[in-house]
């Protein structure tokens, strides 16, 4: 029986919650999504092979890595599924969960480390590690958070973003 203490992190952490899956793609939406073929160019197109087709749909998988928004999935596809030309974040944000090792006296700073926007922060508390601060402003949700954590510490909140007047 292997089960989650097949791994180091499995036997300390034991089995956790799964990743953040179901996704879409950056300028994808709930409605265009229906126009999808299941072509699959998306997927090949994808330079970090985040996107995997789920029942025929393509869906971001944050456990493979982090979305860069190079806009290659919308380029490739046949179909109008990508509304937004060129994507610049998704529809919600990361979030820092209670199980995570700095809130628990223990020094990790990995998130921050992996944070591209530098929507992570770390501001020192008397007698403790550091402390993660998230700028919800700054972060994009590209997922680079998700998959360094080692607890899984890191979930999803939607957020609704007002449209810029230009």
């Amino acid at each position: 029986m292997l089960g989650s203490a097949a791994t180091r992190r499995g036997f300390l952490f034991g089995p956790g919650e799964s990743r953040p899956q179901g996704v879409l793609p950056p300028g994808a939406t709930a409605e265009s999504i229906s126009t999808c073929s299941g072509c699959g160019q998306c997927v090949a197109g994808c330079p970090q092979k985040i996107i995997l087709l789920e029942s025929g749909r393509p869906r971001v998988d944050f456990s493979r890595g982090e979305c860069t928004f190079c806009g290659e999935c919308s380029a490739r596809c046949p179909e109008a599924v990508f509304t937004m030309a060129h994507a610049i974040h998704f529809d919600h944000v990361a979030n820092i969960q209670d199980r995570c090792l700095a809130l628990n006296a223990v020094d990790c700073q990995s998130c921050r480390d992996a944070c591209p926007e530098t929507a992570i922060h770390f501001v020192p508390l008397r007698g403790m590690p550091f402390q993660p601060v998230l700028d919800a402003a700054c972060c994009t949700g590209c997922g680079a958070c998700l998959s360094v954590c080692p607890v899984q510490a890191i979930g999803l909140s939607a957020v609704s973003r007002e449209l810029e007047h230009v």
